[in-house]
């Protein structure tokens, strides 16, 4: 197996609208590992590390995030493996 670890900037109107933690949601049910907050300037940042496909699936779901989110761009970078237990939803 494959792994993989994305970092990502969300832009949009993306918080206030549950995308933390709706993203901490999508990566547990995809088994993965890393963690998501909120950024001064407006944007949600994430790691996010695991098997290959699900990686590339919750980089897809960011594209769309929950149903009150309006994602405007989303900036992915691949990361060397971090090693991170877990995923947290960092304040």
């Amino acid at each position: 197996m494959t792994q993989l670890c994305m970092h990502a900037y969300v832009s949009g109107r993306v918080q206030g609208v549950y995308f933390r933690q709706s993203t901490a949601e999508q990566a547990e049910r995809l088994d993965l590992n890393g963690w998501v907050r909120n950024l001064h300037d407006g944007r949600v940042e994430a790691l996010f590390e695991g098997e290959e496909s699900a990686v590339r699936e919750l980089a897809a779901w960011l594209e769309q995030g929950p149903s009150d989110a309006e994602v405007t761009a989303l900036e992915l970078h691949d990361q060397s493996l971090q090693g991170i237990a877990g995923f947290i939803v960092r304040r």
